[in-house]
């Protein structure tokens, strides 16, 4: 039962009136280990306004926690970020019972709204640069197209400096507590590059932008308040130099490995890829796709500078659950890697030709014939595998500046 949830006060005139999904662990292919919450903003002032809203099945949760604070008959203004499901779930209920008003989204957005809900209202176009008065404060915009929807939009809280940036900066949290100070650092920053290595990769150009265009607004940002996770409060400017560091993709220093096994000979050969590649004084990942999930593949691909890609054969391709990786990391599109390809086969070794096809189609610079064993490698097989990983670990070191 949700009646007595609370809002939980973000700045003087702000309140968190989301949801939290403990439960959830996976979402198109993104698996979350520690759930998520789905963000909604009160803002308190002269015409009370509403900051997205939540997932359908969690309206009553919503409905608690704004009812701890107002009435929702008070809500004058509801503003929608992003059409998403998951944030705009119950703007047809909130729409009905609240009655506000005035509407907002953009351009974009108001489309695809309507295009989801028959909604009870006309919503008002803004663009960037648009501002709307809330009486005693005002409520600027600027539109984020693909970041990560076309209709995504930021909305400012002018005078408390804070920014309801929709997905961007968020991550996916179930949090009991609502500030990113609360957690350890390294579980907010994994969770951070999880979720921009597999929603805001593929837009890594398009973020750039969009961190100049925040820097030419001059919005003195002093809270991010995102759709997902926790709220930042202090150290605004850590998720906003991350962002700038995975998109930009400089040298990590750093190996993965990605394989998959029929008999453990390809698994074999990765193992002395690694030693190879450790060897080299690197840093080197090996990950089994067997008992893996895409979504952490992609965030150990983001601090990586090589990918290297073993399979065994079956029906003239890669295994299956390579095939389905592979396809994955060549839709978030990630920059600057290097890369080749090694596993067993027995009477047909063009699993190797098709893993170095989807290489080529994901950008890797492929830097190695492919190393084959047939059935299972000896020695020699072995050695290569060795060898090879030595030199990837040797070209990564030297993009990092480092000399053996």
């Amino acid at each position: 039962m949700s009646e007595n949830l609370k809002a939980i006060k973000v700045t003087d005139s702000v309140y968190w009136v989301g949801a939290i999904d403990w439960d959830i662990r996976e979402h198109h292919g993104y698996y979350m280990s520690r759930g998520t919450t789905y963000n909604s903003y009160l803002i308190l002032a002269e015409k009370i306004t509403l900051i997205d809203t939540v997932k359908s099945e969690f309206l009553d949760e919503m409905l608690s926690r704004i009812k701890s604070v107002i009435d929702i008959s008070e809500i004058d203004i509801v503003v929608a970020n992003h059409a998403e499901m998951d944030h705009s779930g119950c703007l047809p209920d909130i729409l009905k019972l609240a009655d506000p008003s005035e509407v907002y989204a953009s351009p974009i957005c108001v489309g695809a709204l309507k295009a989801h809900f028959d909604l009870p209202c006309e919503i008002t176009p803004v663009k960037s640069g648009d501002e709307i008065s809330l009486g005693n404060k005002k409520l600027a915009f600027m539109e984020t197209k693909m970041l990560h929807w076309p209709d995504s939009m930021f909305s400012f809280l002018k005078e408390e400096g804070v920014l309801f940036s929709q997905d961007v900066f968020g991550m996916h949290y179930a949090t009991a507590k609502m500030f990113v100070d609360e957690y350890p650092s390294d579980i907010v920053d994994y969770e951070l590059g999880k979720y921009f290595a597999n929603i805001m990769m593929p837009m890594s150009d398009l973020i750039l932008r969009m961190l100049d265009s925040l820097q030419d607004f001059g919005w003195g940002i002093k809270v991010i308040a995102s759709d997902h996770g926790p709220v930042w409060r202090n150290n605004i400017n850590r998720p906003i130099e991350l962002y700038k560091k995975w998109a930009e993709k400089h040298p990590c220093g750093k190996v993965l490995i990605v394989y998959a096994t029929m008999w453990g000979s390809t698994e074999t050969m990765a193992k002395y890829v690694s030693d190879g590649v450790v060897s080299a004084g690197v840093e080197c990942e090996v990950i089994n796709m067997t008992p893996s999930y895409r979504s952490e593949v992609a965030a150990a691909l983001l601090n990586s500078d090589a990918l290297l890609v073993g399979s065994s054969t079956l029906n003239c391709g890669v295994l299956p659950v390579m095939a389905d990786i592979l396809t994955y990391i060549r839709g978030l599109k990630p920059k600057n890697l290097i890369g080749f390809s090694f596993g067993s086969f027995g009477w047909n070794w063009k699993a190797l030709s098709e893993a170095n096809n989807y290489l080529n189609e994901i950008g890797v610079e492929v830097v190695s014939e492919s190393v084959k064993s047939h059935y299972v490698p000896d020695q020699y097989v072995l050695d290569q595998c060795f060898t090879v990983g030595k030199e990837i670990g040797d070209q990564v070191k030297k993009g990092v500046g480092g000399s053996e």
